[in-house]
């Protein structure tokens, strides 16, 4: 595990005591079983905004803490051990990362605040199809006016503002800020296998303010939302993981504990050796971020690679290991398998990255 600071230790300790206390994996089955429209408890939103984590990439004077990737990689991990669901990775990371470095002092003045404070959410739009593809754009500004249709918005129903990939009057892909309330912005809400907050949103005509640094601040947002849900995904494997160790050691079958069968030894074996390289590869594109690294592209997409196939993996095990108990919707592994599912595709699924990596290193 990285060596973390006196103040990174003391986050991932609030985060870890909070999560337990007050976000169990109950209180997300009772915020899916209401039919939330946005996908996540405001009142929980509420608490982790006072405690200052939305706020944790963001500079001091735009009223954040400025702690960097890496420490709030450690609050998502926590997060992603009890599946809570937030706007903090659509928000507090990739739209607060996009104004952070392309914004003008003026969009910092009146976003970062409210998005540190959790009063207002932010959503990255930047999918077109069904699949993650960001260099395919249709949607385009004129005069300062965006139109054109992205899909699986994540917070996309929550979101004030929205950070929207599209080509500008001269051609050039870029990012560009769209206001929620905009009389040009249409949401249709999407039920996602993991019932997450998402949308569809259709803008027509829409006031559009640009970011500065083209399509290069795009991908730069990208690897940072992408590395925030690789540090989320681990989170929630390692969560599966130990549940199903739990269980192997007191479940009995043929009059023994199922733990003692060397096959299944085998398999947990292999869960917890995929885990520990997970983590390796999460905190090293993590600390890239952080440090400003030339590499932080490939080491990225190999985070998010390797996350994907190991929480897919581990969500398989943990269904099929728990046999017949772990299949019913009373018990909690499906709704692992089924975010292990919804967010290997967010941001870039296995294929996409391995052949991005590879890209990267010239082949």
């Amino acid at each position: 595990m990285a060596v973390l600071s006196e103040e990174q230790s003391m986050l991932r300790d609030a985060a870890k005591s909070w999560v337990q206390e007050k976000s169990p994996v109950t209180a997300f089955r009772k915020m899916r079983d209401s039919g939330a429209e946005l996908g996540y408890d405001a009142a929980a939103w509420n608490e982790m905004a006072e405690m200052g984590w939305a706020g944790v990439i963001i500079p001091e004077e735009y009223g954040g803490s400025n702690f960097g990737y890496l420490s709030m990689g450690l609050i998502l991990e926590e997060l992603g051990r009890t599946l809570t669901a937030s706007p903090l990775l659509a928000s507090a990371l990739a739209a607060a990362s996009a104004l952070v470095l392309g914004g003008t002092d003026a969009q910092k003045s009146e976003w970062l605040p409210k998005i540190a404070e959790g009063t207002a959410v932010g959503a990255l739009a930047v999918d077109e199809g069904a699949h993650h593809a960001p260099d395919r754009v249709a949607a385009e500004v004129k005069g300062g006016k965006l139109s054109g249709k992205k899909t699986f918005v994540l917070e996309g129903m929550a979101a004030n503002v929205f950070v929207v990939s599209a080509k500008g009057d001269d051609g050039a892909l870029g990012l560009y800020l769209v206001r929620g309330d905009d009389a040009g912005v249409t949401r249709t809400r999407l039920h996602l296998a993991d019932s997450r907050g998402a949308a569809n949103v259709e803008f027509k005509d829409a006031a559009a303010e640009p970011l500065t640094g083209g399509k290069d601040l795009l991908e730069k947002v990208l690897d940072r939302a992408r590395a925030g849900l690789a540090a989320e995904m681990l989170g929630s494997a390692i969560q599966a993981f130990e549940t199903t160790l739990d269980y192997l050691k007191v479940r009995v079958q043929f009059g023994q504990v199922i733990g003692s069968f060397q096959a299944l030894q085998h398999r947990a074996a292999k869960m917890f050796t995929d885990l520990e390289l997970a983590r390796s590869t999460v905190e090293a594109a993590l600390a890239a971020i952080d440090a400003d690294s030339p590499d932080t592209p490939e080491l990225v997409s190999l985070a998010k690679a390797k996350m994907g196939d190991t929480f897919h993996l581990v969500s398989n095990e943990m269904v099929q290991m728990h046999g017949g108990i772990g299949m019913t919707d009373a018990h909690d592994a499906g709704f692992y398998l089924k975010r292990a599912r919804a967010a290997e595709a967010a941001f870039g699924n296995q294929a996409f990255h391995r052949d991005r990596y590879a890209r990267i290193q010239g082949y």
